[in-house]
């Protein structure tokens, strides 16, 4: 199952600030203690009342609220987390494990079927994302640092971009389907890429992801959902990733699963030799 990656995360970043900033946090129910990651629970639950939300932005793979008071609360999805915004009055749901009360008579819900999410209070947001790499969309993020950062590796492309602390907020599905509009392949050796190739992958990244964001991001098994309990549509614009045995977009050659860093990882043979 596909963890939300960089645009499944800004789509939900999107959805919660409308109704989310300037709320005043009035409490927090925790009904899975290890969900919190720092600091311990009672601290957690003392800390986190009185304090407003003030902005909510995306780092990577993870979503920052920037609070009254100077902490950040950070909440990492992981594989099956979702946070819907409900009324205080709306019935419960089944996997609900931390539920964060507003101001307002509405409540943040952190759902998590696999409790593999985490969340995080801290005073410094460097605790937890500091060592993350930089972001691909960024306005900043050049080729040239991008074909820097190329040139310092030596292993495989598909893990490389997976490696967070490498370029933040990549994951499984658009790792395949960049390395498939770049026509590389995913065993490729990251020291051996042209300048020509180092620039297709990072318009391809920056192509992917951007289109994935205008579709508000990848559902598979129901399991990512935006704020207001939607799914993304990009899973309907997907060129190679979960599509083993369909026709290749570009040449028609039957898509293929290959393991890449223990990962699954499909892709054209004939177009990414």
């Amino acid at each position: 199952m596909p963890m939300p990656e960089l645009p499944e995360v800004e789509t939900i970043v999107n959805g919660l600030q409308g109704p989310l900033i300037g709320r005043t946090f009035t409490g927090v129910r925790i009904g899975w203690e290890n969900i919190i990651a720092r600091p311990t629970v009672s601290e957690f639950q003392r800390r986190i009342r009185g304090r407003r939300i003030l902005s909510i932005r995306r780092r990577g793979k993870y979503l920052i609220f920037d609070l009254s008071g100077g902490d950040s609360l950070i909440i990492h999805l992981k594989m099956t987390g979702q946070l819907l915004v409900k009324p205080a009055d709306a019935p419960a749901d089944k996997y609900g494990h931390t539920v964060f009360d507003l101001d307002d008579g509405t409540q943040l819900r952190f759902l998590d079927v696999r409790k593999f999410g985490r969340v995080y209070l801290v005073a410094d947001e460097n605790e937890v994302v500091g060592a993350l790499g930089p972001e691909p969309l960024a306005d900043d993020f050049t080729l040239s640092q991008f074909s820097a950062l190329v040139r310092k590796r030596k292993g495989a492309l598909k893990p490389l971009l997976l490696n967070q602390r490498f370029m933040a907020g990549i994951g499984n599905i658009y790792a395949d389907e960049a390395l498939f509009v770049a026509g590389l392949h995913p065993r490729h050796k990251a020291d051996t890429l042209t300048d020509e190739e180092i620039e297709r992958l990072y318009r391809a990244i920056r192509q992917v992801l951007r289109q994935a964001l205008a579709d508000e991001g990848t559902t598979f098994d129901g399991a990512y959902r935006k704020a207001d309990g939607r799914e993304g549509r990009h899973q309907e614009n997907l060129k190679v990733f979960r599509r083993k045995g369909q026709p290749c977009p570009r040449c028609g050659h039957p898509i293929e699963r290959i393991v890449v860093g223990g990962r699954g990882t499909y892709l054209c043979t004939r177009c990414q030799k």
